[in-house]
C-alpha cells in the first residue's frame, strides 16, 4: 500500500508539471472518473471539454471546473512517463489483490471473530485482520483487558517518584497493532451517533487530538478484548451516554451537598 501511494504521488506530480490540476477538483483521482480521464490524457486526442464529460455521478456537477483543470499541456515525454506510471500502478494493485486473497484465505477460520470486530466503529476489514493476527483470538493468554492494553502499548506509561505521578507518553508495544488501532480511532471519530465519536471530541477539547485519539485506541482494544473473550457482539452506548452520565453525577453531587447541610431531598421529574 505504501508503494501504491508513492506511485500515485509521482503520477500526480507529473500531471502538475503539465499544468493538469485534477487533484484540486477530485477527492480521488484514481476512481472510475479519474481513470477514464487519465486514459484520455494518455491517448492525447480528446479536448478538455470532452474529457470533463467523462465524469460520473456527483462529479458531473463540476464539469466546467474540470474542463479548466484539464486544460494543460502534456508533451510526448509526459505521456511516455504517464504510461509507465499507470503500468506500474496497475502492477502494484494486481499484487495487492493477490495479497488480499492470501490474507482472506488465512483468515477463513476466523471469519466469525472478524465480523464481530467490524461491529466496532472505525474497525474495518484491515483492522479486524490485524487484531486477529497480532492479538490472537484466545484471550486467556492475558490476565485481563488491562494487561492486553499494556502489551499492545496503548496505555500510559508508569513514571512515579516520591509518590508523585509524572506525565509520560504511551509505553512501547506492538507497532503493527497500534498503527491499525490508531487508524480505527481516527475513523471512529467521524462515525456519527456513536459513543466513541462523542468521547473523542470531548477529550480533544481538553487534551488535544493526539491524546484523544490514543484514548479511543485504548477503548477500541478493550472492546475487542471482550468481544473475543466472551464471544459477544459489540453494543454501542450511543452519543448521549456521556450526557446522561454527567447529568446523574451532577444530580447526585448536589443531593449529597444538600444532605450534608441537613436537608432531606426528594427528586422528581418536572411537571410539563
Amino acid at each position: 500500500m505504501e508503494s501504491r501511494t508513492a506511485e500515485r504521488n509521482r503520477l500526480l506530480k507529473l500531471l502538475e508539471t503539465g499544468n493538469i490540476k485534477l487533484a484540486s477538483m477530485m477527492s480521488d483521482v484514481f476512481g472510475v472518473s479519474g481513470r477514464l480521464m487519465l486514459r484520455a490524457l494518455l491517448e492525447g486526442r480528446a479536448q478538455p471539454s470532452e474529457m470533463a464529460h467523462l465524469a460520473k455521478g456527483q462529479l458531473r456537477q463540476k464539469v466546467e471546473e474540470l474542463e479548466l483543470a484539464l486544460d494543460g499541456r502534456l508533451e510526448n515525454h509526459h505521456r511516455f512517463l504517464l504510461s509507465l506510471q499507470l503500468h506500474r500502478l496497475d502492477r502494484v494493485e494486481s499484487d495487492l489483490a493477490q495479497l488480499d486473497a492470501r490474507i482472506d484465505e488465512a483468515l477463513a477460520p476466523y471469519q466469525e471473530q472478524c465480523q464481530r470486530l467490524q461491529q466496532i466503529p472505525g474497525v474495518g476489514r484491515v483492522q479486524a485482520a490485524v487484531l486477529v493476527a497480532e492479538l490472537g483470538t484466545d484471550m486467556r493468554v492475558f490476565h485481563s483487558a488491562k494487561h492486553a492494553a499494556a502489551w499492545a502499548g496503548v496505555c500510559p506509561g508508569n513514571n512515579e517518584s516520591a509518590g508523585k505521578q509524572r506525565g509520560t507518553p504511551v509505553r512501547k508495544g506492538n507497532m503493527h497493532l497500534r498503527t491499525a488501532l490508531v487508524e480505527a480511532a481516527v475513523a471512529a471519530s467521524r462515525k456519527k451517533g456513536s459513543y466513541l465519536r462523542d468521547k473523542f471530541h470531548r477529550l480533544r477539547a481538553r487534551r488535544g487530538p493526539k491524546r484523544a485519539a490514543m484514548a479511543i485506541v485504548h477503548k477500541i482494544l478493550i472492546a475487542a478484548y471482550h468481544i473475543l473473550s466472551d464471544n459477544a457482539a459489540y453494543r454501542d452506548l450511543g452519543d448521549t451516554y456521556l450526557d446522561r452520565l454527567e447529568k446523574r453525577r451532577i444530580t447526585h453531587g448536589l443531593v449529597r451537598r444538600l444532605e450534608r447541610l441537613g436537608y432531606e431531598v426528594t427528586i422528581g421529574p418536572k411537571v410539563a
